[in-house]
């Protein structure tokens, strides 16, 4: 999926005109410092004032360059990113807004300012802990008891991943109708820990924010796994919203806008952690007849 994306723009070698340094640009994705409780929440649109975007290689990473003048974050910190596919992905971003840019599709953008400013001030630790903290409330654990064509349906295409889970990381988790949802062991939380420590802050930051998306810890760890596909892991995240429909209907074209929505979401948070564990440079090979 992500070495697809590479390939956009003639592999992004287009971007990587290296111009002279020159100087800063706040694009204003968030019109203020956000407060600590909340990630940044992007602006609607902006009239593109830019024409060129580039990517240069500095001290601290790679830099996104609109025109001649470096991006920047809400919180005016250079815009450096610590991978030159993770840069191309972003420049990628810019580069196909036309007249208007649309901020609200610019996930992979908001995601990186998230992570280079921290503004809820979160440390590795308590990344983990949050995003390990949604399997209490995870969205394949809890079951209704009926209509029983939908117990069936969680019960067939819930179940396999559960054990699927359960089965790749050595742990328990099973489902329950209770409100109070099924009782996750100690143990299960300390593999999981364990496990999400293995990553990097930059990738914790998508994994988190997958993890909402999909309101689902064990569908995220079966997407960064690539057991299962971004269409897979969103459909069964909204499963007993998509029994309703087929059963009673819906508004069409604002069922498909949410589903897309969400699809891309997703795709871009699943991009980022793989982007983010991924070598830095992006090897290229040289063409020959």
């Amino acid at each position: 999926m992500w070495r697809s994306y590479l390939r956009l723009r003639d592999g992004g070698r287009r971007l990587l005109n290296r111009p002279p340094g020159g100087p800063t640009v706040f694009v204003g994705l968030g019109s203020n410092t956000p407060s600590p409780s909340r990630a940044y929440a992007p602006p609607a649109e902006r009239k593109r004032f830019y024409q060129n975007v580039s990517i240069t290689q500095g001290e601290g990473g790679f830099e996104i360059n609109l025109d001649h003048r470096k991006l920047k974050t809400p919180q005016a910190k250079l815009f450096t990113v610590p991978s030159e596919a993770l840069a191309i992905a972003v420049a990628t971003e810019w580069d196909s807004q036309q007249d208007t840019i649309k901020f609200y599709t610019m996930h992979l953008t908001t995601l990186c300012n998230t992570s280079l400013d921290n503004p809820t001030q979160r440390n590795k630790d308590q990344l983990i802990r949050a995003a390990v903290k949604f399997l209490d409330t995870d969205t394949i654990c809890y079951r209704v008891e009926e209509p029983q064509t939908l117990v069936e349906l969680q019960k067939n295409e819930w179940d396999p991943i559960i054990e699927w889970a359960e089965k790749r990381y050595g742990i328990e988790i099973g489902s329950s109708t209770s409100i109070m949802g099924p009782s996750i062991p100690a143990r299960t939380q300390e593999v999981l820990v364990s496990h999400l420590a293995s990553y990097n802050m930059w990738a914790l930051q998508g994994i988190e924010f997958v993890v909402t998306q999909l309101k689902s810890m064990v569908l995220t760890l079966g997407l960064i796994d690539l057991h299962l596909t971004v269409e897979q892991a969103v459909l069964l995240s909204r499963l007993e919203e998509e029994y309703q429909i087929q059963k009673w209907g819906n508004v069409e074209w604002a069922h498909d806008y949410e589903l897309q929505e969400l699809r891309a979401r997703t795709a871009a948070g699943a991009l980022f952690v793989h982007l983010c564990s991924e070598s830095t440079t992006v090897k290229h090979k040289l063409l020959q007849e």
